[in-house]
């Protein structure tokens, strides 16, 4: 893939014609800032993205994949016992 700096787009626009997908990096920071995309695969990109934005949203917490398989009653019963058993833990040493 052709890597070009900021700098080098300001002073020669021209370069971007020749390619298809070029990354755009800070020479300063040696970090990648971007990519220019030829606009043909912009639709293709989009879907791309639509895509990768869908999956992440289905995707359940740990907390929602968890609390599909508990038990309410249990739940309910063992509403504060962390903090009991803590308490009792602390209080017996004092």
């Amino acid at each position: 893939m052709y890597q070009i700096s900021i700098s080098e787009i300001q002073r020669n626009l021209h370069h971007l014609d020749n390619f298809d997908i070029i990354e755009v990096i800070d020479k300063k920071r040696n970090k990648t800032k971007g990519y220019f995309i030829e606009s043909k695969y912009a639709s293709f990109v989009e879907e791309l993205s639509q895509k990768v934005e869908n999956s992440n949203q289905k995707q359940p917490s740990l907390k929602g994949i968890l609390h599909r398989y508990a038990d309410e009653s249990k739940i309910q019963a063992e509403d504060g016992a962390w903090k009991q058993h803590i308490s009792k833990k602390y209080s017996k040493h004092d």
